[in-house]
């Protein structure tokens, strides 16, 4: 198995569709969402979704000029070796240490800590989480925020948070698709340069045993969208989704699945794998 970040690709003029994507919406009071069912009376998110159709940018062109540090993402070519990804021991004994070197390589972190997957398998109509199944997220949102990043580090790595806080540390995603080309609810990722401070509203995640916090994000008409059409198994989307750095770097990158509206309807319903994984710079 080899992996690289994408190299520049040939020149070739750069597709534009337009598309809704859902923001936040009016909300009372700070936005929540319960993972489980929700005390009698309690609605299970007071989230609504304020739809606006933006232009989202093919990102080919650009896949080798952009970068983690700038944009907040980055693209990256290669077959994964593991062949069954409904195979729990082999995800982590196979797809962890694989993704772990991609990581590596993307941000010369000296330590990666994979910290959490899941797979998203698309049935239309169904609910996020209900009955333990998981749907693509069509909801822009970043998935830690100023308070919830060092937070993770303080959760999974108690007795070394302290020391390792004192570093730079990262939260980055790798998603990759396990069934392709995708052509069905495929991942939009959002330009960071582009988002300013108010755009992001933190969001409560509610467990049955912890608090998680997440950022929705408002509508900003300065916002820069990219997709990666027909994304193949062959290729991974990094996004930063949290960085301790404050030197101009990016830190926090929006995303969200979105309906291509030049899908075909035919189109298989989609399948993927997001992989978490806490990175350590030392101070």
């Amino acid at each position: 198995m080899s992996q690289t970040l994408a190299e520049r690709p040939a020149a070739r003029p750069a597709a534009v569709i337009e598309a809704a994507l859902n923001y936040l919406g009016p909300v009372e009071g700070r936005p929540f969402t319960y993972t489980y069912l929700p005390p009698a009376g309690q609605p299970r998110s007071n989230i609504e979704a304020a739809p606006h159709r933006v232009a989202i940018r093919d990102l080919r062109p650009l896949a080798g000029q952009v970068s983690l540090d700038r944009e907040g993402f980055a693209v990256a070519r290669g077959a994964s070796a593991l062949r069954d990804f409904d195979d729990e021991a082999a995800i982590r004994a196979i797809y962890y240490p694989e993704s772990a070197r991609i990581l590596q390589a993307a941000t010369g972190a000296a330590r990666v800590h994979i910290f959490d997957h899941t797979i998203r398998r698309q049935a239309p109509g169904a609910e996020d989480r209900a009955g333990g199944a998981r749907q693509p997220v069509a909801r822009v949102h970043v998935d830690h925020t100023e308070w919830s990043g060092p937070q993770r580090v303080r959760d999974l790595l108690p007795e070394e948070a302290e020391a390792l806080l004192r570093g730079r540390v990262q939260i980055v995603n790798l998603w990759r698709p396990i069934a392709g080309p995708v052509r069905d609810m495929p991942l939009a990722v959002c330009d960071a340069t582009t988002v300013a401070p108010a755009d992001l509203v933190a969001s409560d995640l509610l467990y049955s045993d912890r608090r998680g916090e997440t950022y929705q994000v408002r509508f900003n008409p300065d916002h820069r969208w990219y997709w990666l059409p027909e994304m193949t198994v062959e290729e991974a989307l990094l996004l930063k989704v949290y960085d301790s750095a404050r030197d101009g770097t990016a830190r926090f990158s929006p995303h969200t699945a979105f309906a291509d509206p030049g899908a075909p309807a035919d189109a298989p319903p989609r399948q993927s794998i997001e992989l978490r994984a806490l990175l350590f710079h030392p101070a």
